[in-house]
């Protein structure tokens, strides 16, 4: 078996807040994306606050089929210190944010609380096993709206946007449901 790729099968959706008993003290991942630019690579850190360990991982993300962003194959090396230095002259356009977990209905559910130009990006992932799963699956309601297939909330499309923007994107969509009923 390969073990430097997977079959990733997810979907997003926009929160307003975490959850409870989630709060923002509570334990996380912080997670740090620079993506490559004009590529499907991203250049990914991710932090344990508590233990201070770092892991750093160099990923291509390529989506399985067209136009359907809940399924990914994912190709990850794992580097070590050194080996990550050597990639700092592709830092740049990076996205940070806080990973937050937490179980409910049986599905452990990641929470991202994103920072920086993003900071008011709430999202949840929820990872599905098998695509039955996938396609059954029934949100709770505090997941606000699902955005798995919309290309503007992949990391890659994210990274040069901030705040406004998403706003301007929910806007819109908004917009189009409600046309769209």
């Amino acid at each position: 078996m390969d073990k430097t790729n997977k079959i990733e099968m997810h979907r997003s959706f926009l929160i307003e807040t975490l959850p409870e008993p989630l709060t923002r003290a509570s334990a996380h991942i912080q997670i740090f994306d620079n993506y490559i630019a004009n590529t499907r690579i991203r250049l990914r850190s991710v932090r344990n606050p508590q233990t201070r360990n770092w892991t750093r991982i160099l990923q291509q993300r390529i989506p399985a089929a067209e136009k359907n962003a809940a399924v990914f194959m994912i190709f990850e090396i794992y580097l070590n210190e050194s080996e990550y230095e050597r990639f700092n002259l592709f830092e740049g356009a990076e996205i940070r944010k806080n990973r937050y977990f937490h179980e409910y209905d049986g599905k452990m559910l990641a929470f991202d609380l994103f920072i920086g130009e993003l900071w008011g990006l709430n999202m949840t992932r929820v990872d599905f096993e098998n695509a039955d799963d996938l396609r059954t699956f029934e949100p709770p309601k505090f997941l606000v709206f699902e955005v798995t297939n919309e290309p503007f909330f992949l990391g890659e499309n994210l990274v040069l946007k901030n705040f406004n923007d998403v706003r301007a994107e929910v806007a819109k969509l908004e917009t189009g449901l409600s046309s769209a009923k």
